[in-house]
Formats: C-alpha cells, structure tokens, sequence
C-alpha cells in the first residue's frame, strides 16, 4: 500500500541519517579535541574517575614545589654544618698544638676566638627563604611529601625533619664534671675525656652540683667511642628535694644502656651520689667524652669556654672540642640523610605524577588512528544517507502517474 500521508521510507532514511550525523559530529569532535570523553555526557563514570585523577595530578604539582623547597633548605643547612664542621678540624689543629709547652698559646687563642667568630657567621648566614635549620631557632619542619587516598577520603602526610642547633651563643660555665679514679682523665668542669682500655680498662666520672644552680634545659652529653647519649634536666628534675645530680646520672646511665656498646658496662651506685663508674670489657678502646651545656646555650655553646692561653685550658678544650665536633658531624649527618629522603620522595611524586596522566590519557584520549578511519567512514554513510533519504522523497511524486 501507497501513502501520501506516510512515507516510511523517509522515515528510516532521515533516522538513518540523524544517526550518521550524530556518529559524525562526536567523531569531529573527538578530532578536534582529541579527547573520546570530553564531558560527563560522553560517559559519566569515566568521566568522573578522570577528574578525581586530575585534582591528585594538581595535588602533587604542589607536593612537587614543597619537596623541592624542603630539599633548597636542607641544602643549606648540610652545607653549613659541614662548614662548621670544617672550621672545627681546624680549630682541632689549634688546640692539638697547644699542648705542647714550647709555643705561643696566645696566638693559638686569637686563631680558636677568629675561627669560633667565623663559625657564629656561618650560622647565621644559613638561611633559605627566611627559614634557618642550624641556629636553634626550630626544632624541626614538616615538608608535604604526599597525598594519601584510601575509601575516598585523602589526606596529606609530611616528612618530619629535626633541626640542629649549631649556636655558639649564651653559654654559661657551672664546673659540673670532676673525674675520680681509673683511666687515664684530662679537663674537668664542662667537659672530660675519659679513656678506658680494651680488656678491663676501668673509670669514675661524678657529675656535681656545680658552681651555679642546675636549670631546666640544661643538657649533659656523652661521646662514647662514634655513639651519643645524653639526658636533658627537665622541670620536674629541678624541683625541691630532687637530688639533680643523681636524676642525671641515671638518665645518662640508662641511655648508654640503651646504645648496646659491645663490652661496655656502666653502673650507678646511690651511695655515691652522682657518680658513674665505667668498665670496658670489650675488644677494642673506647674514649669517654663529656659536655655540659646550659639552658640558654646553642648546640656549639662550650665554644665561648675554649681557651687555649694556659696549659690546663688547653687540656680542657681538647676534651671539648671531640664533643662539639661530634655534634657538628652528627648535624650534617642528619642533614644529608634528610635531604637524600626528600630526593628519594620527590623522585617518586614526579614519576607517580607521569603515571597519573599516562591513566587518564588512557581513559579520555581518543584515539587518532580509530577516529580517522571512522570519520571516512562516516562521511561515506552520510552521503550515502542523503542519496536514500532522496530517492525516499520522490516516491509520493511516483504516485501521480496513477491519476493521468
């Protein structure tokens, strides 16, 4: 049957082709963005999977831009301390030449105050953007190293790195050490040396009241052999009835304890109060070094103490600068092991960051080749429509040869 009225071939030639033209023009559009999702419309889900990665991508750009901050910082202050460093060996050399009898130690003393001077002037000038690591004025900084998403809840972790106080400034002498008997003991005061012989080599140190009242803040430390231990007095220490010497001499005891030195045996006996006694049982010679540094002192405070002008002096700094080059060592070692952890992170973020983008460009990017042969496939089919779409339109005009 024959209609004027409906022509179904038209019909599906014009569906046809709005299906051709529709194929079409996203395939256009994928060309000319190059992107298979371009909007939530393309496909929801992918879509919305897409933009979750790319905020994480926007994320860690500023994950970038701190650990790369953190790492110029840190650069800074590992360069400082292996300054100071530096300048100790040489103020080493200084003092290990005033213990001879038959020098100038007062020039020996201008060459310790010139280096100590310089010492203050590097820390003070290891700065990077307003921040300074080595002057005691932080205790540490927490460097954005990552954004961690679990069950779709994110949250931002840092990288903790502690900072060393390297000050020389506001040191205050209180005469804390005296050493007793066995091993062989040079200075007294602030700092000793105690040397203890493999194979039962034996001492006593006392840790006194001093000459000034002991304070919160005020720090003894311990250099045995490469290790470090010390106890810090707090305020609790310092209150009415405590015997502070006592409370400090089991706090260093426990913490030599603590760092498992092959021989060594430390004891503390109540009776004698403030007193540790050291045996050294193991296989190898082990140097005792003690520093006493007060509240208000920086790291290298005892530095303001050293003086070189007399022979008991020189005996005296030579126990304490082992100490302060220790701390100077052991500032730059953690310096560097910092900043190698940083570099390690940052590292990390840029390769998860070209991760990141490599999956949404699998998700969402059309793919070039597919879309070109599509679109000339296409193009085909909406010629090829048109001419149908035609030819459906010229049927009603064949039903007027049946009224002539």
């Amino acid at each position: 049957m024959s209609s004027i009225l409906t022509n179904n071939s038209a019909m599906v030639a014009l569906q046809t082709m709005k299906s051709v033209n529709a194929s079409l023009a996203k395939t256009q559009t994928e060309i000319s963005t190059g992107k298979s999702v371009g909007t939530a419309k393309d496909n929801a889900a992918i879509w919305a999977i897409s933009k979750v990665m790319e905020s994480d991508v926007t994320g860690f750009k500023g994950i970038s831009e701190s650990l790369s901050l953190g790492t110029s910082t840190l650069a800074v202050a590992r360069q400082a301390s292996e300054t100071v460093t530096d300048l100790l060996n040489k103020m080493k050399g200084k003092i290990v030449a005033a213990q001879a009898d038959n020098v100038d130690r007062a020039k020996l003393q201008t060459d310790v105050e010139a280096l100590r001077e310089q010492i203050t002037s590097v820390v003070g000038a290891a700065q990077f953007n307003g921040l300074n690591l080595v002057d005691g004025s932080q205790t540490s900084i927490d460097v954005l190293a990552s954004l961690d998403r679990s069950n779709g809840v994110v949250t931002a972790s840092s990288i903790t790195v502690d900072a060393q106080d390297l000050s020389t400034g506001g040191y205050v002498a209180n005469d804390v050490f005296s050493a007793t008997t066995g091993g062989t003991i040079s200075g007294a005061g602030d700092t000793f040396v105690l040397s203890l012989d493999s194979a039962g080599g034996t001492g006593t140190i006392t840790i006194a009241d001093g000459t000034n009242a002991w304070a919160a803040g005020d720090k003894v430390s311990m250099r045995i052999g490469d290790r470090m231990a010390s106890y810090t007095v707090s305020d609790s220490d310092v209150a009415a009835g405590n015997t502070v010497p006592d409370l400090i001499a089991v706090g260093l005891k426990n913490a030599i304890d603590k760092l498992g030195i092959d021989g060594l045996t430390v004891d503390f006996d109540s009776a004698n109060p403030g007193q540790l006694s050291f045996a050294n049982d193991g296989a190898r010679d082990l140097a005792v070094n003690g520093q006493f540094r007060n509240a208000g002192s920086g790291g290298l405070g005892a530095l303001a103490s050293l003086d070189v002008s007399t022979a008991v002096g020189a005996q005296q700094a030579l126990g304490s600068i082992e100490t302060l080059l220790g701390t100077a060592i052991d500032a730059s070692a953690s310096f560097g092991s910092a900043q190698g952890r940083l570099s390690t992170q940052s590292d990390f973020v840029s390769k998860l960051t070209d991760v990141l983008k490599t999956g949404i460009g699998t998700l969402v990017d059309a793919d070039m080749e597919e879309a070109s042969a599509r679109l000339q496939a296409l193009q085909v089919q909406q010629q090829l429509a048109t001419q149908a779409l035609s030819i459906a339109n010229q049927q009603p005009q064949n039903l007027l040869s049946l009224f002539r």
